[in-house]
């Protein structure tokens, strides 16, 4: 029998087949259950380590500490696990699997918006398990549970911008280690070079300055303004943050897709 081969691409057929290959991706982690370990046991050693290894040198009271570091834990943390999304379409790459959904009657892009859908999942549990942590250690977000939903969707929907970097990077790599140690290139300077775990006032000019422009300042910015709350300003880093949502999805949403489509 000759193959149907894609659907005509509509918005609603987009969606339709995005979200039922949405499922195929949550049904991996069901079959995985190592994935899910470590989601579970990176953001606890990641929170154990800053805060009681580094929390007295930084700010003498690892408690302190604790409370600034927590918004900043949740963002690096969730920004780490974006580096899945673009191993993840590797891996099929490589097993043919793409291959085999040119055969079916979907949209050409649905598999690939069902993969990204499907991480979200993924950095939605990294987010939940550091705040128990944090909670289990005695952070207590000062704008409740209002704080604690709209932290959580503003790191999602970043998320979300960031795994169209992935998802470009795991389709014009090669292997799953060049995707791994490509990724890190540029996680580890957005990361570390933000507000995430020092104040840019305390670093030295040419890294503050850095950090002051680096998006990960706004979007970690912006959830601690609204999980520890206080004098944190919270409108203006929100509006970089969705700024550089829109601009970066922009970017590599299209890359992405062709990347996609050229190698599928």
């Amino acid at each position: 029998m000759r193959p149907t081969g894609p659907a005509r691409l509509t918005p609603a057929a987009l969606v339709r087949h995005g979200l039922l290959l949405t499922w195929r991706s949550l049904l991996k982690i069901k079959r995985n259950p190592e994935e899910i370990l470590g989601l579970t046991f990176m953001p606890i050693m990641f929170v154990a380590l800053f805060v009681f290894v580094f929390g007295q040198a930084m700010m003498g009271d690892w408690q302190v500490y604790r409370d600034f570091l927590m918004p900043g834990i949740i963002a690096q943390s969730v920004i780490f696990t974006t580096i899945g999304t673009g191993i993840t379409l590797n891996t099929d790459i490589q097993k043919g699997i793409f291959d085999r959904f040119r055969s079916l009657p979907v949209t050409r892009s649905s598999p690939l918006v069902g993969a990204v859908l499907g991480d979200l999942v993924r950095y939605f549990l990294t987010v939940v398990v550091i705040l128990a942590v944090g909670m289990a250690i005695g952070f207590r977000p000062g704008n409740g549970l209002v704080g604690v939903l709209a932290s959580t969707a503003v790191i999602m929907v970043f998320a979300f911008a960031l795994c169209w970097i992935s998802a470009w990077i795991g389709l014009v790599m090669r292997t799953q280690m060049a995707v791994q140690n490509f990724g890190m290139i540029w996680m580890f300077p957005l990361s570390f070079g933000s507000s995430a775990f020092v104040d840019p006032n305390d670093m030295p000019g040419w890294m503050a300055a850095f950090a002051e422009i680096n998006p990960v300042t706004h979007v970690v910015d912006t959830m601690r303004g609204l999980l520890v709350g206080g004098d944190a300003p919270v409108t203006e880093p929100l509006l970089w943050t969705l700024g550089w949502t829109v601009v970066i999805t922009a970017v590599f949403f299209p890359l992405a897709a062709r990347a996609y489509r050229n190698r599928s």
